[in-house]
């Protein structure tokens, strides 16, 4: 037994760093990008399939960019409060010289108008006569055909994620669907004898699992499916039985238990029974998540993740992250929001190890600060909610200065500390 745990040990010397891990693992995969139309209303933070080609000009025509008269700009020279130029108001598709027409936002320009005056600058007169009080140059007040979105023009590329503005704009082009990547299904397995399912009486020394539900949120996040297949007791035929439905049911299965560096690695053992090539990379240098395993089977993907908390989240945040990117099409890692701030004591990590450090950042008298929550005990989860971001240590760092300014990636939509208050 000693033995075993030995060269287990002597075989995790060797780290693999991060972004060679994830690079060779992603040149392992067969990941394709499914297409499907969803209405624009059901569109919200999916994925583009495909780039978006505008059919039209937007505007489709002139048309007035605020309440006012339309008129001929020429018609207003030299015009003030004191001389003001006199219109003859008019109702018709079309204006002459010294005639104005009434006009509301987003209005057709009539024909001969070229500028729109705002009502604040006029006055109508009992006469059916307008004053002007203004000098309008050509085009003031006007948006012209075209001024937007010019029929042809590529308005979102593949890949673009889909805010509330992109919707707005694909509807003022006239679209009323739009092609998507279809959601990847994650299948989430947690493994280990002493997990315990929150609702049911745990017994003697068994935890609570709260795994699977950290890591079907971030998949909802990100825009996946995840498909939670629950909890397999420590045997390798049970947990290689839930690895096979998640590989028949999904499109990536992501574990979390039973990879360390020492005891049993079950899961890579799981793993590699079930198929082939099975488990490319086994221990990466990082801090947490240093057991983390990587694996595929037939291209599809496998992400091997720690049983503790924090480490597992890490891991899922540097590999399932940029593979549910990829998956969905994106060109590239979509980055969580960044924000520079100052250390407010030392942090000391392992060289040759890239380093996640979680950190509070508190906006005081308009600066950033970052302070750290903890370094260490990756089983520690209130550490995660007690933080709202974190900082990356590359592998060539020991550690970070009392003072230094860093980049802090952010949980999602953080509430941002103000210690001014």
């Amino acid at each position: 037994m000693l033995g075993c745990i030995l060269a287990r040990l002597k075989g995790f010397q060797k780290l693999t760093r991060v972004d060679d891990a994830l690079e060779t693992w992603l040149r392992a995969l067969q990941i394709s990008v499914r297409a499907v139309s969803v209405p624009l209303q059901e569109a919200l933070n999916r994925v583009l399939a495909e780039d978006v080609i505008a059919q039209e000009d937007l505007p489709r025509f002139d048309r007035s960019a605020v309440d006012g008269y339309a008129l001929k700009a020429e018609d207003t020279t030299g015009a003030n409060q004191f001389k003001p130029a006199t219109l003859t108001i008019i109702d018709a598709a079309e204006i002459g010289a010294k005639q104005a027409k009434q006009v509301w936002t987003g209005n057709l320009i009539p024909k001969g108008a070229d500028a729109v005056v705002m009502l604040e600058n006029t006055r109508k007169r009992s006469d059916g006569k307008l004053d002007v009080w203004v000098p309008l140059a050509p085009n003031a007040n006007v948006s012209r055909k075209g001024e937007e979105i010019q029929k042809g023009e590529t308005v979102a590329k593949t890949g673009t994620r889909l805010n509330p503005y992109y919707l707005g704009l694909l509807a003022a082009l006239g679209n009323t669907s739009v092609k998507v990547a279809e959601k990847p299904r994650i299948a989430i397995i947690a493994t280990g004898n002493e997990l315990a399912e929150a609702g049911t009486k745990p017994a003697g020394n068994q935890i609570f699992e709260s795994n699977r539900i950290i890591l079907s949120a971030m998949c909802y996040e990100l825009g996946a499916e995840p498909v939670d297949l629950g909890i397999a007791k420590d045997d390798v035929d049970e947990i290689a039985e839930k690895i096979k439905t998640g590989l028949c049911e999904c499109d990536a299965v992501v574990t979390t238990g039973g990879t360390s560096v020492g005891g049993l690695d079950l899961v890579p053992d799981a793993v590699n029974k079930t198929g082939k090539p099975g488990v490319i990379v086994h221990g990466i240098a990082m801090r947490p998540a240093m057991p983390t395993a990587l694996a595929t089977i037939d291209g599809k993907p496998i992400v091997i993740l720690s049983g503790n908390p924090v480490a597992a989240l890490i891991g899922f945040e540097a590999f399932a992250r940029p593979l549910i990117c990829k998956m969905l099409g994106m060109r590239q890692e979509e980055p969580r929001p960044i924000v520079k701030a100052v250390m407010t004591r030392k942090v000391a990590t392992a060289l040759g190890r890239k380093t996640f450090v979680r950190v509070l950042v508190t906006q005081k008298n308009g600066e950033f600060t970052a302070e750290p929550v903890s370094t260490r005990g990756s089983g520690a989860i209130s550490t995660m909610t007690r933080s709202n971001g974190f900082v990356v240590v590359p592998e060539n760092r020991e550690g970070l200065a009392q003072g230094e300014l860093v980049a802090v990636h952010l949980f999602g939509t953080v509430e941002m500390v103000n210690a001014d208050v």
